[in-house]
């Protein structure tokens, strides 16, 4: 569908290498994006066209997934809006011109939005502690009422695979509880959905389009906050997992989409109290009464 010689596809696919391998790396975000916008209900319903508002940061994971969502739309496959939107957040050394020059480029509907929430950050975090957890509040507040101004019904991420993998095992080491980063979810004040349609997407994937595409992808370490994170303690591990067992994020992934509630310990999900004794009608397609194994 993507490799006809007429190269009929999205502009923002276009000069990308010519290889059978590239072409199916492409055709595989593709699918997997279609996939979870399917799997999870992203579309919705109703008379009025819905209208998304696509977060570009910048770095390879947003633009994999506006090249993917334009794709995706062009084939009148994703009925919806998009409006492409930058935070400036004032970083040092932020190239401010990059990406506008980009997305005029490729005549992509967008907003540029500036807000110094960088002092903001510097002057609330004490010395030595990471940025990050206030900075991502601070640009998801200004996210929400950016799509509310432009009436959009939906903050689209560009969280992929791993990102969803790490924030569990961060959750598991260091919050206390299993949860992770859902594809899709409704914000706290009710008025607006927030997507992560590249949920089902490889990081590596990713990195080897954006790269291939040769997009002016912008660092994310400009305010040089990122040494010692958690998170990239976690992705360390999962690295060395993935090293001496190829396929595994791909396994603990899935599990993600396999909970079993009367496994867990967890009373508000399973009756414990209420289970009896007695001859159980097993149900192969039933989550809450599984075989053991």
């Amino acid at each position: 569908m993507l490799d006809t010689e007429n190269d009929d596809i999205h502009p923002l696919f276009h000069g990308g290498p010519k290889s059978t391998e590239f072409k199916k790396l492409r055709k595989r975000i593709v699918q997997n994006t279609r996939e979870a916008i399917e799997q999870y209900g992203m579309i919705e319903q109703g008379a009025e066209r819905p209208k998304w508002l696509v977060c570009l940061s910048g770095g390879k994971d947003s633009y994999t997934l506006l090249a993917v969502l334009h794709e995706l739309q062009w084939r009148g496959l994703l009925p919806v809006d998009l409006l492409a939107c930058n935070l400036d957040q004032g970083q040092p050394n932020f190239p401010a011109t990059v990406l506008p020059a980009f997305l005029e480029k490729m005549q992509v509907p967008h907003r540029i939005e500036y807000q110094d929430t960088y002092s903001i950050v510097k002057d609330k975090v004490p010395e030595g502690r990471t940025y990050c957890a206030l900075c991502s509040r601070l640009r998801r507040g200004n996210l929400y009422r950016i799509a509310r101004e432009e009436g959009c019904s939906a903050v689209v991420l560009g969280h992929h695979r791993d990102d969803i993998l790490e924030t569990f095992f961060m959750n598991l080491f260091h919050g206390g509880r299993l949860a992770t980063m859902p594809p899709k979810l409704v914000n706290e004040e009710g008025d607006l959905f927030v997507y992560r349609p590249l949920a089902h997407v490889a990081e590596e994937d990713c990195e080897r389009f954006a790269r291939g595409m040769n997009y002016p992808i912008i660092p994310c370490d400009l305010c040089g906050s990122q040494d010692g994170l958690q998170r990239q303690q976690v992705k360390q591990i999962l690295d060395g997992w993935e090293k001496n067992s190829p396929g595994r994020r791909q396994v603990m992934f899935k599990s993600l989409m396999n909970v079993r509630p009367s496994h867990m310990l967890d009373s508000s999900l399973f009756d414990f109290a209420g289970l009896t004794r007695g001859k159980i009608e097993f149900d192969p397609n039933s989550v809450e009464m599984p075989k053991l194994r």
